[in-house]
């Protein structure tokens, strides 16, 4: 887990919503969520319909991920495309509902 050049990119955020933002929005299902490490944006993974998370990357730049339902503690660089050990691991606001 080394490799990536963006780890000053890690903050301590509040996490956006109870599940995927723009998912709750639209009424549309997700497999797992991703919480942005530099706003607290949360988003549905790759394999949701949507790809929710990666779409705030590319609009944003904002590289750093984290696996969020349950919070899981690991890190993603979309830039560098490497896991990445994160200093600590985001909280819930509250019970997370599933969807797929």
């Amino acid at each position: 887990m080394s490799g990536c050049s963006h780890l000053s990119h890690v903050h301590h955020v509040t996490p956006s919503a109870r599940g995927c933002e723009e998912c709750l929005k639209i009424g549309s299902p997700w497999v797992h969520l991703r919480l942005c490490r530099e706003c607290g944006h949360v988003g549905c993974c790759d394999q949701s319909p949507n790809r929710h998370a990666r779409a705030h990357f590319e609009r944003s730049g904002h590289p750093i991920i984290e696996g969020y339902d349950p919070p899981e503690g690991w890190g993603w660089c979309y830039v560098d495309e490497v896991q990445v050990a994160l200093p600590d691991q985001t909280s819930q606001i509250g019970p997370i509902p599933s969807f797929i």
